[in-house]
């Protein structure tokens, strides 16, 4: 894709070098060459950059007095997200349309124009993939599956029947989307349990990413959602009839019990568990390893912009800091009166 061309999409300012000039991936000063991008967000690797094989670089402006003549450098207010968007335009080239021979693919499924499914994969009945979709190596999906346009799909994934994704979502290895939730009846006589009905839906909005062998079951009775542009880590599980809002980051080794919701924009840190029918509110950034109740709610009111919660139930981090210092005291001061003891 030509610099040129970035430009247009992205913004930005070409204040040396050719618009014309080809490139084919991104990378780091160390390793560039003359058809990669590169990006400075600190003025220490300026240098560096400008010394580097990089065809092109993009930073802030008036970052260096003077460029290199074999350098396109483009100025922009945040280079590290231009750069992050210009990667993901460059790399929607990179594969080609096909259908393996091993892959099996159910005569109903319906495929639009220059999509890649790779070997082994199943395609069940009625599935709809958008045009540009990639499907990995021995994915599987299930009855009337719908995924949209440039949407990646990558090896030995499975989407059980129903389960619906927006356009640009991209799922990694292992992760297993819209399988039953886990939910039970007790039978108070026998003490048997017997499967409440999983047959709900599991919807995906568009811009969504999914992590490595990441779960999230589809409804009971209704629809599991995610809403548009969520990231979520690897090894994340989010239960049945969860509602999980837009813009959401959901780190490593969370757990999201049924019924519970999370509101836009909120940060959800690495191995925090949320429990059933729980709710956290938009923006609530919860620190890793907190914890919400079953039931409760958890919001921002009252609280400054970017409060940090932690600890379980999931409170002010300053608040914590405090109760952990008065413990400390208390417990310092109980050995001391211990020690005085004949």
């Amino acid at each position: 894709m030509k610099l040129g061309e970035l430009i247009e999409r992205l913004g930005g300012k070409l204040v040396h070098g050719s618009l014309q000039l080809e490139l084919t991936n991104v990378g780091s000063y160390e390793q560039a060459d003359p058809l990669s991008l590169i990006f400075v967000d600190s003025p220490s690797a300026v240098t560096k950059a400008l010394e580097s094989h990089a065809g092109a670089i993009v930073l802030r402006a008036a970052s260096a007095a003077a460029y290199p003549e074999d350098k396109s450098v483009v100025e922009v207010e945040q280079p590290r997200l231009w750069f992050a968007k210009a990667a993901k335009l460059l790399n929607q080239g990179l594969s080609f349309a096909e259908v393996h021979p091993t892959a099996v693919v159910s005569k109903t499924a319906v495929l639009g124009e220059n999509v890649r499914i790779e070997a082994t994969a199943v395609i069940g009945e009625d599935v709809s993939i958008g045009d540009g979709s990639q499907i990995g190596a021995g994915t599987v999906l299930g009855t009337a599956v719908s995924i949209g346009k440039d949407c990646h799909i990558h090896p030995r994934v499975v989407l059980y029947g129903g389960t619906t994704l927006g356009d640009r979502v991209v799922v990694h290895a292992g992760a297993v989307l819209g399988a039953d939730g886990f939910g039970y009846v007790r039978d108070p006589s026998t003490g048997a349990y017997t499967q409440f009905p999983q047959q709900g839906t599991l919807v995906i909005g568009d811009d969504v990413e999914i992590g490595a062998n990441s779960t999230i079951d589809r409804g009971a009775l209704k629809e599991t959602k995610i809403g548009r542009g969520t990231k979520i880590d690897n090894l994340v599980h989010v239960g049945h009839n969860c509602k999980i809002g837009e813009d959401v980051i959901l780190v490593a080794l969370t757990g999201i019990s049924g019924s519970s919701s999370v509101g836009n924009g909120a940060v959800i840190a690495g191995q925090v568990g949320i429990g059933d029918h729980a709710h956290v509110g938009p923006g609530v950034i919860l620190g890793g390893q907190a914890g919400v109740l079953s039931g409760k709610t958890v919001t921002n009111d009252g609280l400054k912009p970017g409060t940090v919660l932690w600890g379980t139930p999931a409170r002010p981090l300053k608040q914590v800091l405090r109760e952990l210092a008065v413990l400390a005291r208390l417990a310092k001061g109980k050995k001391q009166g211990l020690g005085t003891k004949d």
